[in-house]
């Protein structure tokens, strides 16, 4: 056969393969390498094979072939093939030996061939050095080495920044912490046209900072365009309306406390993308907190319908049964999100907090416990930890897990909040103004009512110093928040009758009264405000 009609043949096998016809494509591919024998040719029949899964075919075929040491391109297929039949140790040996640092660099590797691909010139490739640091990456994870997985997944994107997936891995698996994330991204090497990808990349982890700095990035990427049409100069397209950019926004939004414009936001996307699986995360996430039920219901059973096979399906029916209350319900169907995805990180704590909502310590603990070992660079666990110890007054130690979640995450207002609870219930009342103080300054948008209690804490710390004019204005501010909280009002009379205040307090206690008639401590104290009103005027 001429070189002109094999080279037809080979490009009728990539014609199926972009049809997704791969038996066709098997069937050609196997000709032309029968008539060449061609190491090219056998590539693009192990190609096909795979993209037909008869993996274990394709593994033998590139086995059989003598260069299957030598060339990357039939090493790392040999390699995905292996990784589809869960084969993970021989996938790692077929991958060869090479050892990683700490910091992601990889040395005493032997790979020194160059990959080819028959591609056109101007097209990117992803360097084949990452696909391979990947691999090891979930072949380390699979056998559930995960410190070995998370600095090959850090070796990945080092070796090429495009390889998003490594990244992906990284930050969904929470396997580093805020400061390790934001240094991964500082030392990667992105190409001049890259600049975007940077900004994308630094919206994409963790987000702490304050509120007019994260905005300017968003709106950094926002304004960047691609003129898509050189004609018409006024023909631009941007990022603005791109759902993956909109999801982090999101997410932003859910991680400063800003439930109702995070869920509107997220209900806008989904209506654009139904099946945007990140946002549908944090949509779900916003719906618990406001309570919206029916809503939960609704997208616990699309999923449920359409992936029954995926995690967050299951955990949408937990949340809809937690935030109805049922926690029975809940635990079991967060139970089954776990067991079909042990690494999704949100079925564990909402594992955890079922059992915490029901004062099950020690089970609430145990689920704790398993997320803080799998996703080590996530601070909630600890958190939790510690709110369960502080919960059954060991706080000593709750103070501990408190400083552990700190080093994890060392931007989380919430996790100062609890330090200075917890300095409160020991008595240390200057040490609990110090981190409710440390929590307002990190609070990054302006205060809403989730920080409320925040406010009243540093109150009652002022007031237990003697330092009622701070106390007053701290109360005042907390009523600023929210006018419906019967303990500031009770705190903010109990410091007007510590001053000898007694209309002003009695004021106060009528109000608190008001909104909770059975309130003991409010009814009491009145009595000994009147009392004491009445003393004085005599």
């Amino acid at each position: 056969m001429r070189e002109e009609e094999i080279e037809k043949l080979r490009g009728v096998v990539r014609d199926c393969v972009s049809k997704h016809l791969y038996s066709s494509a098997i069937f050609f591919a196997d000709k032309v390498a029968a008539f060449t024998a061609d190491p090219a040719d056998i590539y693009m029949q192990a190609q096909a094979l795979f993209l037909g899964r008869h993996y274990r075919r394709a593994f033998h075929l590139l086995n059989a072939s003598k260069i299957v040491l030598s060339d990357l391109r039939f090493r790392y297929l040999a390699a995905k093939c292996l990784e589809e039949l869960k084969e993970w140790d021989q996938c790692l040996s077929m991958l060869g030996e090479a050892k990683v640092d700490d910091e992601g660099n990889v040395y005493d590797t032997k790979d020194s061939n160059v990959m080819y691909l028959d591609k056109d010139c101007e097209d990117r490739e992803i360097n084949i050095s990452s696909a391979i640091c990947f691999l090891r990456g979930k072949a380390y994870e699979a056998l559930e080495n995960r410190a070995q997985a998370r600095l090959w997944y850090k070796a990945a994107i080092k070796a090429d920044p495009l390889c998003y997936e490594a990244l992906e891995c990284l930050i969904e698996n929470h396997m580093l912490t805020c400061q390790e994330e934001a240094n991964l991204i500082s030392s990667l090497q992105f190409g001049s046209e890259d600049g975007w990808l940077s900004s994308f990349y630094s919206c994409l982890i963790k987000k702490y900072d304050k509120e007019n700095v994260v905005e300017a990035k968003f709106r950094e990427l926002e304004n960047e365009s691609c003129k898509s049409d050189q004609s018409d100069t006024s023909f631009l397209r941007s990022l603005k309306s791109n759902t993956d950019l909109l999801a982090c926004k999101a997410e932003y939004y859910h991680q400063c406390g800003e439930y109702q414009k995070c869920f509107d936001l997220t209900y806008v996307l989904l209506e654009k993308d139904l099946f945007h699986l990140k946002c549908t995360l944090v949509h779900l996430a916003a719906a618990v907190e406001l309570g919206h039920s029916n809503e939960l219901y609704l997208m616990a059973c699309n999923l449920v319908k359409d992936y029954p096979q995926m995690a967050l399906s299951w955990f949408a029916v937990g949340c809809y049964y937690y935030c109805i209350k049922k926690y029975d319900q809940s635990r079991r169907y967060f139970s089954k999100a776990t067991s079909l995805d042990g690494t999704f990180p949100p079925a564990w704590i909402g594992y955890g907090n079922a059992y915490a909502a029901q004062e099950e310590g020690d089970q609430a603990m145990s689920a704790y416990r398993t997320a803080a070992r799998l996703f080590p660079g996530c601070h909630l666990p600890t958190l939790y930890i510690g709110m369960e110890c502080m919960r059954t007054h060991s706080y000593k130690l709750a103070e501990q897990f408190f400083i552990q979640a700190k080093s994890t995450c060392p931007s989380d207002p919430l996790v100062y909040n609890e330090l200075g609870v917890v300095a409160y219930h020991m008595k240390e009342y200057k040490k609990a103004v110090w981190w409710f103080e440390k929590t307002l300054a990190l609070i990054p948008t302006a205060l809403s009512e989730m920080w409320e209690s925040t406010v009243v804490n540093l109150a009652h710390a002022y007031r237990k110093l003697k330092m009622y004019g701070e106390a007053i204005s701290y109360y005042e501010k907390a009523l600023a928040l929210s006018t419906r909280s019967v303990s500031t009002y009770a705190g903010l009379a109990y410091t007007y009758h510590l001053q000898d205040d007694f209309t002003t307090a009695i004021t106060y206690y009528h109000k608190a009264l008001w909104l909770k008639p059975d309130d003991q401590f409010c009814t009491e104290m009145l009595s000994w405000a009147l009392i004491d009103e009445k003393s004085k005027g005599l």
